[in-house]
C-alpha cells in the first residue's frame, strides 16, 4: 500500500466536505433555507441518471456526465458561488476558479489531480456532448427549484423573465427537449406570479 497516496486521497475527501458550507441563492423545497453546493451536485448527478435520454446526442457516456457534475463546483470551496445574475461577480470568476482548482486538486496524487482538473475544464468549456448535457442540467436545476419554491430567489433579487430566458437558453445546446420544458416552466412561473414579466 502507498500510504502517501492514500493520505493525499483522504485529505482531498476531507477538504471537499467544505462544499457543504457553500450556499447558493436557490432555496430547497419544503424548507426556508438555501441549498448548498454539495446538495446541488448530488441532485444534478441524479438528474443525469434519469434524464440522459433527452440529451441531443444519443449514446452519451452518462457516467462521464455524472463525474463532471460531481466535481464541477468543487472550486467554489475557495472561489465561492457566483450568483447566476451577478454581472460584477463574473468579471473575475474564471481567475478565482482557476486558482481554486490549482490548490484544491493538487491535494490529490498527480494522476488523479490531472483527471479531476480535466473533468472540470471539460465541463467549463462545454465542447463535448457530455459537457453540454451536464451544463444543461446545471442551468435547469436552479430554475426548477425556483419554480418549486414559488420564485423565492427570483423575487429576492428582482429577476425578470428576460434574464431567466437569456441565462438558460444554453440548455438547448445539451438538450432541445429540456429547453422546451424549461420554457414552459418559465411561462408557468410568470403566470403563477413567481417571476416578473
Amino acid at each position: 500500500m502507498d500510504i502517501k497516496r492514500l493520505q493525499q486521497q483522504m485529505g482531498f475527501i476531507i477538504e471537499i466536505d467544505k462544499l457543504k458550507n457553500v450556499l447558493r441563492q436557490t432555496h430547497i423545497t419544503g424548507e426556508d433555507r438555501q441549498e448548498n453546493d454539495a446538495e446541488h451536485s448530488w441532485h444534478l448527478a441524479v438528474m443525469a441518471l434519469l434524464l440522459d435520454e433527452y440529451a441531443n446526442e444519443k449514446g452519451i457516456d452518462t457516467l462521464h456526465v455524472i463525474k463532471m457534475l460531481l466535481i464541477h463546483d468543487l472550486v467554489e470551496i475557495d472561489a465561492g458561488d457566483t450568483f447566476a445574475y451577478d454581472e460584477k461577480g463574473y468579471e473575475d470568476k474564471e481567475e478565482r476558479e482557476e486558482q481554486a482548482a490549482e490548490r484544491i486538486f493538487s491535494i490529490l496524487p498527480d494522476d488523479q489531480a490531472d483527471m479531476i482538473y480535466a473533468l472540470w475544464r471539460e465541463f467549463e468549456e462545454r465542447e463535448t456532448p457530455e459537457a453540454r448535457f451536464a451544463a444543461a442540467l446545471d442551468r435547469l436545476h436552479p430554475m426548477l427549484l425556483n419554480f418549486a419554491t414559488e420564485g423565492v430567489a427570483w423575487k429576492k433579487h428582482n429577476i425578470i423573465k428576460e434574464q431567466v430566458m437569456m441565462r438558460n437558453e444554453t440548455i438547448a445546446e445539451g438538450s432541445e427537449t429540456l429547453w422546451e420544458y424549461a420554457q414552459a416552466v418559465i411561462e408557468d412561473a410568470v403566470e403563477s406570479g413567481y417571476l416578473k414579466e
